[in-house]
């Protein structure tokens, strides 16, 4: 298997966990805030797909899905076309608030298909490119690329733990 191979498969990882907390989730559930102050499952879907999607559009020289798909007018979120979270307080969390889950499964789908699209156009050798020098060591596009779906995976996994703690009857896969 090539470190390529390896990538594709974990670049879906994320979007599988979501479609399994997203599945028959309430809207209460969905945007509970634990605490009133820590992250909804809400928001930590959509910052998953959207720090992705910037990152990997940095990357391939693309436009972002976000914009390119619609999905910031289907959002309605009233954020700017790079706003992808970093650095939400609780206030900018409780307004990540959608109708209906799928939405949230869309866009996470549809970034993973744009990640793995990507990772489709480079060679081993592309991962090894040093894409920032400003770090010690410097970031090489594989980094950068792992660096986006660990992200995504540890906030799946928020996710998970979030849906598990909100509702307590909720037994996921993971």
């Amino acid at each position: 298997m090539s470190a390529k191979d390896l990538l594709v498969d974990a670049a879906q990882r994320p979007a599988q966990v979501a479609g399994d907390v997203l599945e028959g989730i309430s809207g209460d559930t969905l945007h509970c805030m634990p605490g009133d102050t820590q992250n909804s499952i809400a928001w930590l879907i959509w910052h998953s797909a959207r720090q992705q999607d910037a990152q990997i559009a940095n990357l391939s020289q693309k436009q972002q899905v976000w914009a390119a798909q619609g999905w910031d007018e289907k959002f309605d979120l009233d954020r700017g076309p790079d706003d992808f979270g970093f650095g939400d307080g609780p206030e900018d969390v409780a307004r990540v608030r959608v109708t209906d889950p799928d939405l949230l499964r869309d866009y996470l789908n549809a970034v993973t298909s744009a990640t793995v699209d990507y990772l489709g156009t480079l060679r081993d050798s592309d991962l090894d490119q040093v894409i920032d020098d400003s770090w010690d060591p410097p970031v090489t596009r594989g980094v950068r690329i792992v660096s986006t779906i660990d992200d995504a995976a540890q906030h799946l996994g928020q996710a998970a733990y979030v849906r598990g703690l909100v509702q307590d009857s909720w037994r996921g896969k993971y």
